[in-house]
C-alpha cells in the first residue's frame, strides 16, 4: 500500500490516504504519519478494536473507560530520531515500503524501533478512531473516498480480462511490471475520457448552454462500458481468419 502511495507521480499534494480494513495495521498509521499523511481507513468492528491512552493517570472525560491500555510514550521520544530517518529513506526511496513494514512487523516486539513505530501507530490510530466515531463529516469523507477508489479500480478490473482483475504471481518485481502495464492502459483510457468529455462541454458551451461548476464535480471521467478489452474481431464471411 504505501510503496504505491510514494510511486504516485502526481503533482497533486496527497495529504490524506484512505483504505478499507484489509490495509490497516497500526505500523501504516505510524509510517503515514511520520511521512506526512493523514491515514483515514474504514475498520470494521470498530467496538473490538483497542485504544489506548498516553498518559496511564490522566482523565479523558468520557473516553477514559475506552482507553483501556497505555502507549510507551518514553520509546518513543527515544527513537524518533530513528523513525525520522527511516521515514526521509522512505521519502527518497532508497528503501522499499513493503521491505520496511515486513521487517518491522517480523521484529515486534524485540526491536526497539519496531516498538517504537509500533507505539507511535497506536497512538494516531486511537486519536483517528475518536474523530471517526464522533465527527460524521470525517466519517463520509472515508466513505466517499473509498467509493472514488472503487470505481477506478473497476476500470483496471475491466482491462485486466486475462486474469479476471487478480495478480496470479507472488512476484514482486513481475507484479510491480504487470501494475505498471495496467496502469499505462488505465491513464489512456482516462486521457481519452477526459479528452472526448471536454469536447462535449466545449460544444454545449458554443450552443449557449452554461453548465453549473456543482454539476461538474459530479462528472466522473472513469466511465469504461465503452471499452472492449478483449478486442474487436470482424469476421470475413468468405474466410475463417479473424482479425483484432
Amino acid at each position: 500500500m504505501l510503496d504505491g502511495l510514494l510511486e504516485n507521480n502526481t503533482i497533486l499534494q496527497i495529504q490524506e490516504h484512505t483504505t478499507d480494513t484489509h490495509g490497516y495495521t497500526e505500523i501504516i498509521f505510524a509510517l503515514c504519519y511520520l511521512l506526512g499523511y493523514a491515514f483515514m481507513p474504514r475498520i470494521r468492528d470498530l467496538k473490538d478494536q483497542q485504544l489506548y491512552r498516553a498518559n496511564r493517570t490522566a482523565e479523558y472525560g468520557i473516553f477514559t473507560p475506552l482507553l483501556t491500555k497505555t502507549v510507551d510514550v518514553d520509546i518513543i521520544e527515544e527513537q524518533w530520531d530513528a523513525m525520522v530517518q527511516l521515514a526521509q529513506s522512505l521519502k527518497e526511496r532508497t528503501v522499499a515500503a513493503h521491505v520496511v513494514v515486513q521487517r518491522l512487523t517480523n521484529s515486534f516486539p524485540l526491536d526497539r524501533l519496531a516498538k517504537a513505530v509500533t507505539n507511535l501507530g497506536r497512538l494516531i490510530k486511537t486519536e483517528y478512531i475518536l474523530r471517526y466515531i464522533t465527527e460524521p463529516p470525517v466519517r463520509r469523507k472515508v466513505h466517499v473516498q473509498l467509493n472514488k477508489g472503487e470505481y477506478r479500480h473497476k476500470l483496471p478490473r475491466w482491462v485486466f480480462f486475462a486474469n479476471q482483475g487478480e495478480f496470479t504471481t507472488g512476484d514482486y518485481e513481475e507484479i510491480m511490471n504487470k501494475a505498471s502495464a495496467l496502469s499505462l492502459v488505465s491513464n489512456a483510457i482516462l486521457y481519452w475520457n477526459t479528452r472526448h468529455i471536454s469536447r462535449i462541454l466545449e460544444q454545449l458551451h458554443q450552443n449557449g448552454e452554461t453548465i453549473d461548476p456543482e454539476v461538474l464535480k459530479h462528472i466522473s471521467l472513469l466511465p469504461y462500458k465503452h471499452v472492449l478489452p478483449n478486442g474487436t474481431y470482424f469476421i470475413d464471411e468468405g474466410s475463417s481468419e479473424g482479425y483484432g
